[in-house]
């Protein structure tokens, strides 16, 4: 066996044959893994980053999702209790059928903008004489619909415990009781301020004669292929403070005569070619164009027109129509 020392000439450089050629490449491979090691770390943090967004929007689409559900229960529960509140209000308005007891050829084309109307009509009879009541109240919707309610009890009222039977004095004491519903102490610093239109018919088919009252209403007679409209005042109910005296009006009626009474929501309806109001000229018209037509057809004239008007537009207001002929063989 030989042994080795220093002096036989060992070096460490003959057991690793380095060369330093290799130098850069050695580096290069280094700076490699080195970018590999930081790309994959930095891939990594990415990964771990879109990971918590995803979570977080899991999170935050379980949220949304949640207050969906809840939006849609609220919105059911509403609606619910709208279509009560429309049943209510139904149930206070007299129906087409005891509207023709009364007048045999008429029709009340009555078609709310909401689930509940603040257009309502009223029809009753004391003595001899027969009353038609067309309101619109300011605003529709609930709000409309609330102030109707109220509007329905104080003319029912009025009229029913016969104290008071002329048309501009009905109105006066319907004026003063909405003024005083809505001016309690109660509700100073917020008063509400909104009102009604109001038209009201008093007619004595015996006689054949009519006592008429509006606010803002207008009432239209077609007699004789012509259309003469009597101008309600323009004075709204509920916001007379000055205490201004309603005009009645008396007119002397034709066996062949033909009443109309409405809100303004079949003329203020957008639509048309260029997209504006239907207007009172051309509902005059319409009127006159088929006041030859029965009355039943009339009804459904009117409502495929304002459809047809209407196109893609959505309905603006309520929309109220009463026709009807007050006297003659058929009442």
């Amino acid at each position: 066996m030989r042994g080795y020392n220093l002096s036989d000439g060992f070096s460490f450089g003959s057991l690793i044959d380095f060369d330093s050629s290799n130098l850069p490449l050695i580096l290069y491979s280094l700076v490699i893994i080195v970018f590999i090691f930081l790309l994959g770390l930095s891939q990594r943090q990415r990964l771990i980053k879109t990971r918590k967004l995803l979570n977080d929007k899991e999170q935050a689409l379980k949220i949304i999702e949640s207050q969906k559900l809840e939006l849609e229960l609220k919105n059911k529960n509403i609606t619910d209790s709208l279509i009560y509140a429309h049943r209510i209000q139904e149930a206070r308005l007299p129906s087409e059928a005891y509207f023709k007891e009364h007048f045999k050829d008429s029709f009340i084309f009555f078609k709310p903008k909401d689930i509940v109307s603040g257009d309502f009509y009223w029809i009753g009879e004391r003595n001899d004489y027969v009353f038609i009541i067309a309101a619109d109240c300011t605003g529709h919707g609930v709000p409309g619909a609330l102030m109707s309610m109220i509007g329905l009890e104080i003319i029912e009222k009025t009229i029913n415990e016969g104290i008071i039977e002329m048309p501009s004095h009905i109105l006066a004491v319907l004026d003063k009781g909405l003024e005083k519903t809505f001016s309690r102490e109660k509700n100073i610093g917020n008063i509400i301020r909104d009102g009604m239109d109001i038209g009201l018919c008093m007619i004595n088919k015996k006689q054949k004669k009519m006592l008429y009252a509006g606010a803002f209403f207008p009432l239209y007679i077609i007699r004789d292929n012509s259309l003469i409209e009597i101008k309600g005042d323009k004075i709204i109910i509920g916001m007379n403070k000055e205490g201004l005296a309603y005009k009645d009006h008396e007119i002397n009626l034709m066996n062949d005569d033909i009443l109309y009474i409405f809100s303004d929501g079949y003329a203020d309806q957008f639509g048309g070619s260029g997209n504006r109001k239907f207007m009172y000229r051309r509902f005059r018209y319409l009127l006159l164009t088929i006041h030859n037509f029965p009355l039943n057809d009339q009804k459904a004239i009117l409502d495929e027109n304002i459809k047809t008007w209407m196109g893609s537009n959505s309905q603006v207001d309520d929309i109220m129509v009463i026709g009807f002929r007050p006297i003659g063989e058929q009442n």
